[in-house]
Formats: structure tokens, sequence, C-alpha cells
């Protein structure tokens, strides 16, 4: 596909690549030679110079995919060699580096097992979902998928696979993409020995009987076992103890938390020896919760694979890899990935509310300036002297101090200098704007208000570095966008959507 040309020779940056300017044309995504299937290498490498698809080939593509996810039973039950996969979250470039042979393994020649949240917080969801359904259908005996709790309507609304698809495409492809997910299998069993879900065990989850007999097609409730395997989490405790059984989720504002004690008893029951998840970041990729002891197999595994996780988490990302009965933790650093605005704005439309946001707080601290008090640690002397220099109050001051009238100059003097203060503080948030626009725009996205932290401005450059620098800061700041939005929350018009026609209709197995 040929890329922008640049007739006029004035593109600013000389080295990086243009993007495709026309879509994948269907000859080359469907070539006659792999009998009508995608060229899932071709596409791989169109994507990633942000080329795009065009609706009628997408609509095809996930067509040929529903075939084969519609018949695949609830429960899925696959053998090693495996490369077990967790979160993604529309992090396209990160994909890119999973799947190579080093980490992941080529998928020509790789079992796959991802344990979903394909969109969701990354900018390059529409992306991950069409290079792994055009892998799915290419090897559909060795690549199989998983639901996560962000493969549904309530949350693609609620964060941006859904903004992304009305950018991309439209409110059509975005039903339709919704219509898939619900033919996503729920658990997988691995070498008779590992059950693999998205989220954790219920208290409604007894045998792997209860989980075949379960309903998929169609969007998860907010209880019962089909929400809990998508949105249960183990005890962050070391011993996995618990006052019970189960604790509600508080976190998640759904579903449970399990402890050892739950843990054991499912898996003795049904004859197995530890729990594979994802659902949560991790700073290393994984976590294994040894609850019966340092030396005994882990209860639960956690896996995440999206490295520096909203590109603030700084954690790395990995995959789990099994041979010959052997499990593996293969980790991987993050991938550089094009820059795009939050929420897929455009410069005009993200700027003018931050800086609307900022002349309101200068305005509200100009007014507040005489309250701020005689703190003079954070005031630049040398641009108060400068700022004296070029205005007229230094003329005024130097005449009233001249005449002698010592108790109105001691006023005026005092007044000034409460301006200096204010003019000097301004100087360095705005010059801590400029030179670090991109950090702050980072930290906005972290924290879940997309407000940056008061004071963290007129602190400087450290503490912008140091707010972005900590995982744990990271993950406490985003806490709240675990939670399952209320219903309140969630945009209407995604709540009940009527599904298109030439899609697959919800049917029970």
């Amino acid at each position: 596909m040929d890329c922008l040309k640049d007739p006029a020779n004035d593109r600013y940056v000389k080295t990086l690549k243009p993007p495709p300017h026309r879509p994948l044309a269907k000859n080359l995504m469907f070539p006659d030679k792999l009998k009508n299937k995608p060229d899932w290498k071709l596409l791989k490498d169109h994507l990633q110079k942000e080329g795009r698809v065009a609706k009628e080939e997408l609509f095809k593509l996930v067509a040929d995919c529903n075939k084969l996810l519609k018949n695949e039973g609830n429960v899925l039950y696959l053998q090693d060699p495996l490369t077990v996969v967790g979160d993604i979250h529309g992090q396209y470039y990160d994909l890119l580096k999973l799947l190579e042979p080093k980490v992941g393994g080529n998928p020509e020649t790789t079992k796959y097992l991802f344990l979903g949240d394909f969109v969701d917080r990354g900018s390059y969801s529409i992306e991950v979902v069409i290079l792994l359904y055009a892998i799915k259908i290419n090897y559909p005996n060795t690549v199989y998928f998983l639901r996560g709790n962000h493969e549904c309507r309530q949350l693609t609304a609620f964060f941006n696979f859904k903004d992304e698809c009305l950018y991309k495409y439209d409110q059509e492809t975005y039903e339709m993409l919704m219509d898939s997910f619900d033919l996503f299998p729920l658990a997988c069993i691995i070498n008779s020995k590992f059950i693999a879900v998205h989220g954790g065990i219920s208290p409604d989850l007894k045998s792997l009987e209860d989980l075949k007999k379960l309903d998929r097609y169609h969007e998860p409730p907010r209880s019962g076992l089909f929400c809990d395997i998508l949105w249960s989490d183990p005890v962050d405790q070391d011993q996995g103890n618990l006052d019970g059984q189960w604790k509600g989720n508080e976190v998640r504002g759904c579903s449970w938390f399990f402890g050892n004690e739950a843990s054991n008893k499912f898996l003795q029951r049904n004859n197995l020896i530890s729990i594979i998840r994802a659902h949560e970041a991790q700073l290393d990729g994984y976590k294994m919760h040894r609850w019966n002891g340092g030396q005994d197999f882990p209860v639960v595994i956690t896996i995440f694979s999206a490295p520096n996780y909203c590109d603030v988490y700084n954690n790395r990302g990995a995959v789990i890899k099994f041979e010959n009965n052997t499990l593996n933790i293969q980790q991987f650093q993050y991938t550089p990935h094009p820059y795009l605005l939050p929420n897929f704005m455009d410069i005009f439309t993200w700027s003018i509310p931050f800086v609307a946001e900022k002349i309101t707080e200068m305005l509200y601290n100009l007014i507040q300036a005489g309250d701020q008090g005689d703190d003079d640690d954070d005031v630049n002397q040398e641009d108060i002297e400068q700022f004296k220099l070029l205005t007229k109050q230094n003329k005024q001051l130097n005449k009233q101090q001249s005449t002698g009238s010592t108790g109105s100059t001691g006023k005026s003097t005092e007044k000034l200098k409460n301006k200096l203060k204010f003019v000097a503080t301004m100087m360095k948030m705005q010059k801590t704007l400029r030179e670090q626009s991109e950090s702050i725009m980072k930290l906005k996205g972290a924290c879940p208000d997309k407000r940056l932290p008061k004071g963290i401005l007129s602190a400087g450059k450290t503490a912008i570095t140091d707010a972005l620098a900590d995982f744990n800061i990271a993950k406490t700041a985003d806490i709240v966008n675990e939670k399952m939005p209320s219903q309140a929350q969630i945009p209407q018009q995604s709540v009940s959507i009527k599904k298109p026609s030439n899609t697959v209709q919800n049917k029970k197995k």
C-alpha cells in the first residue's frame, strides 16, 4: 500500500514514515492464494504504519471469525506447548512485541490462549482486534480467546473503545463488534491441571459443569457466576487469609475477593492444582500467589501483558509459556507507539479547555494573592528583580520612598511584594507547562478526574517526574477506574443495543 505523498517536500519529521493514504485493498487483504483467508502478516505491517481497513472488509473479517467462535464451547481444553497471554488493552505495538519468536512465539508455530481484555484504555483496540481475528482465522486450532470484563457494552461505553469505533468507523461497527464479543468462550482447562479465566472463581462455581451450563451469548450481568469469572480477584494478602471464604469486592464495585480456603476447596473438588487469571496490573507483569507456602505450587497465578499500562504504570508485560508440563514466565518491556491525544481529540479541541483551565486558575490565584502568606521559599529572587525593572510599580515605589512617607510606603511595598510573588509563581508554572507538556498530559490521563494534583505545576519538573515514576502511585490514582460503572455512569444509548440483522444472533449453546 502506497504511503501518503509529500509533493511539497515540507513534511516536518522526515525520518517518520507517513501512513498509508488508503485502506488496505480487498484483493491484498484476502488474496486468492490464501483461499479467502486474510493475509495477517500484511495486515500486521499495514496497521503498524497506522493504516486502516475498510468497513466492508472489517465486517467480513469479523463474520468469518464469528463462525469459529460460536462453535467453541464455554470451556476449552488445551495441552501444551502453549503461550498464555493476559490483558492487552488496546496496546497494539506491545502486542506486536509479544508475538515475536523470542517473547510469546510466532503464531505460525505457537499455540496461544488469550485471557481477554483486548480493548479499552489504549488507543489501538481496533487494530488489536483486527490482527488477532486475522490470526485466529488462519490458525483456528492453535489460537483461542477468552472473554474479559472489558469485552462488554457497559465498559466499552464508559471507557474509550466505543469512542474509538465512532472515530475510526461508526455506531454499526461498534454494535457488530459487541455482538462478536458475546461469542467468546469463558474458561480453559490446560493440561487437565490448570483452570484459566479472566478474573477468578465464584461462590456459584462448584464444578466445571456450572461453567458449561452458562448462556454466554449476551451482555455479562452485574452479579452471579458469569459476572464473577470476569470480575473477581484474589485477596491481596500473603497467606490468602479472609474472614470467611469470600469478601465483597469493594475495589471492583461488584463480585468478590477470594482467598486460600475458597481456592483450595475449588481446586481439590475439581482435581486441579492452580488458577491462572489476568485482570490486574502487576509491576513485573505477573504475580505468584503462594498461599500454601513458598515451596508449594502457586494457588493462583496472575498474568498481565500490557507493559507500561496506560503509558504511566512503568510495569513490565509478561506471558506464561507451558512446555513439557513446565511453566515459565517470559517478561518484556513496552514498545513506543505513535502519539494520540486523549479520547482521539484534535489539537484545538484538546487545547481550549486546557488553556481555559489554566487561565481560570491564574485569575483565581490573582484574587487570592494577598492571602498567600510570606512564604518566600518558592520565589525566584532573580525573577522578582527582573520584574521590578520592567514595571511601573517599581518607579512608583522609588518615588514614595524619596518622600519619606514610611507608613504608606510600607503598605505599598508589601502589596507589591505579594504581586511580585504571584507573578514569579505564574512565570514558573508557565515555564513548567511549556517544557513538560507531554509529561503533564500523561499525568492528567493517569488521574481519575483528569485534573493535575494540587500544587504540581508550582513544584516544577521534579514533582511531575516523581508522580509518573512510581507504579504504586499510578495504580492508586487509577484504582477508581477498576470499578464496574454504575448504570447512571453508562451512556444510555449503549445500555441496550439493537443488534443489526447481518450479525450473528445470540443463541443458547
